[in-house]
């Protein structure tokens, strides 16, 4: 009977251990049919030398398909006439790239500078008003860093005050003309107070929530920094409904090789591309990639063509 007992007992533990490990088996199945966490790999890119699209904008736009561009911020240039342009953004829209309007100085923050940025938005109107739709800008973009000039320093308050009030300006035009209008801003800009100084809100508070959308230079030879840097910015856009790019740098620069992807390989390049688009991913306001710059980047896939063996 003792050992009866002992027997049946044995069975009973190694049912229940196989009904435990069925279960878990079960579970994990489950987990792996959900539908996983979808990677967004849109890529922007800025193309400062507008005169390229006078000859390669065939190049450029086949360029942008095979790298996943989605969205070209392109700089208004005097040189370029508008037919020029118009020939570029239908080129680009045929394949399902937007095109966006791009300028920007420094002293553009002040207030003195906010009749340029008019100026840009004056042309930019009369353009789109006398283009057919596919010829036609979907968006402007501002680049205005009054960060690198000696006023800063000496007046950063100032200048955040006069800055925020052309941008108030810029985006109610904007608003008007119906334009999406976004602003590429440093990272640290969550380190400063924003114009209301009787509350708390950071300076990239503001900035997202008086924009559409922000494209963050979170530049850094790594994706998950890149991410790091970015992540304030993120979950601010997430509260406010808005969308934020994430920068990468590939040019060349004397600011620290840890800025930049120049000189990382191939590989290391798009592992950490495919990093920080997984970790941005987590959040809505997520809208990509921004990869500075084009030639920069045409530059880096040549001269990897060259070292393949």
């Amino acid at each position: 009977m003792k050992w009866t007992r002992r027997v049946g007992h044995l069975n009973a533990k190694a049912k229940w251990i196989t009904l435990i490990a069925g279960t878990c088996l079960l579970l994990v199945l489950l987990l792996l049919l959900l539908p996983s966490h979808q990677v967004n790999q849109n890529k922007a890119t800025w193309l400062w030398d507008a005169s390229l699209i006078q000859s390669e904008t065939e190049d450029i736009v086949s360029f942008s398909v095979s790298e996943g561009i989605t969205t070209i911020f392109l700089q208004i240039q005097n040189e370029v006439q508008d037919e020029e342009y118009r020939h570029f953004v239908a080129a680009a829209h045929q394949q399902g790239i937007s095109v966006h309007a791009l300028d920007g100085r420094p002293e553009w923050a002040y207030e003195d500078g906010r009749r340029k940025g008019m100026e840009l938005l004056s042309w930019l109107e009369e353009y789109n008003q006398a283009s057919d739709p596919e010829e036609k800008f979907e968006g402007v973009q501002f680049d205005v860093e009054p960060y690198i000039l000696r006023r800063w320093e000496d007046e950063q308050e100032q200048v955040v005050a006069e800055w925020s009030a052309n941008v108030e300006v810029w985006m109610q035009e904007a608003k008007r003309q119906g334009l999406p209008f976004s602003a590429a801003v440093p990272f640290w800009l969550d380190s400063i107070p924003g114009p209301n100084r009787t509350d708390s809100e950071s300076f990239s508070n503001w900035m997202i929530r008086n924009t559409d959308a922000i494209a963050v230079m979170a530049y850094r030879d790594s994706g998950k920094q890149m991410y790091e840097l970015s992540k304030e910015e993120l979950e601010q856009a997430d509260a406010l409904g808005k969308s934020v790019w994430i920068g990468m740098e590939l040019g060349d620069t004397d600011e620290g090789e840890h800025l930049t992807f120049y000189a990382k390989s191939e590989q290391e390049m798009e592992d950490e591309a495919l990093r920080a688009a997984k970790l941005g991913s987590s959040h809505n306001s997520f809208a990509g990639l921004a990869v500075h710059h084009y030639q920069a980047w045409v530059q880096k896939r040549t001269a990897m063509t060259k070292d393949e063996p």
